[in-house]
Order: C-alpha cells, then sequence, then structure tokens
C-alpha cells in the first residue's frame, strides 16, 4: 500500500490540498513503512500561469475542475490513500472518482499522522471539505 502525504516540505500536511507543491509517498508492507519518496505535485498556481482567459470565479465542480485535479493526482496515481489537511468539495469528489480513499486530519506533522493512520486511530475530519 501506498500512502501520499499532501506536502510542502515532507515534514508537515498542507492544509489545503490545491495549494501544496509537494507529496511524500510512503510505501508501506505487512504493517511496516519500507520506502520515502518526495514528488513534485501541480498546484493552482500552474494551471493560472497557464490560462490567459480568467473570466469569473470559477466552477470548482465543472468538467475542466475536474480535469485539473486528476492532473494533480498524476504524480500519486499509484497511490491507495491521500491524506491531507483539507480540500475543496470538487477535488475531493475528483480524487474519491479515481478510487482513492481520502483522509482529512488536523494532524500536522505526518510521522504522527502515519503513524495514526496505521495504528487505526487516525480520525478522518470530513468537515475539513469545504
Amino acid at each position: 500500500m501506498k500512502i501520499a502525504f499532501v506536502t510542502d516540505d515532507g515534514v508537515t500536511i498542507t492544509q489545503h490540498f490545491g495549494r501544496a507543491g509537494k507529496y511524500l509517498v510512503v510505501e508501506i508492507e505487512k504493517g511496516k513503512e519500507v520506502s520515502r519518496d518526495l514528488r513534485s505535485k501541480l498546484e493552482h498556481t500552474y494551471f493560472r500561469k497557464k490560462e490567459h482567459d480568467h473570466k469569473g470565479t470559477p466552477d470548482h465542480d465543472s468538467p475542466a475542475a475536474h480535469n485539473k485535479h486528476v492532473q494533480m493526482m498524476n504524480a500519486i496515481e499509484d497511490c491507495d490513500v491521500v491524506i491531507c489537511g483539507g480540500m475543496g468539495r470538487g477535488a475531493f469528489q475528483s480524487i474519491v472518482s479515481l478510487g482513492k480513499k481520502v483522509f482529512m486530519t488536523n494532524t500536522g506533522n505526518i510521522n504522527d499522522a502515519l503513524k495514526g493512520y496505521l495504528a487505526g486511530e487516525l480520525v478522518d475530519m470530513s468537515d475539513l471539505v469545504h
């Protein structure tokens, strides 16, 4: 199993999925950590730089937004679980549609969250979907 933590520094969990620039991917075998891999992640600013036409407020549930979320997930298509500090409803729905389990937590430290997840004690704070 591979768990992707949304992060900027590889140590702390970022509070917003779309704004983070990295994933820390932790591979687990037989309940034990076997590897860690810090991967780059596309973030909202990447898409803003690509877009030249900014008409109105973007629709975060639109097919175009879903496509952006899928692109953000390309770096972790081999992962089973995504753990972050929060995300928009559109991102949440896109990630779930890709077959990933999403956990949202206010636990800031990746090591603490990993320990809690593996022990079955990490609380999924679904109210962090906004």
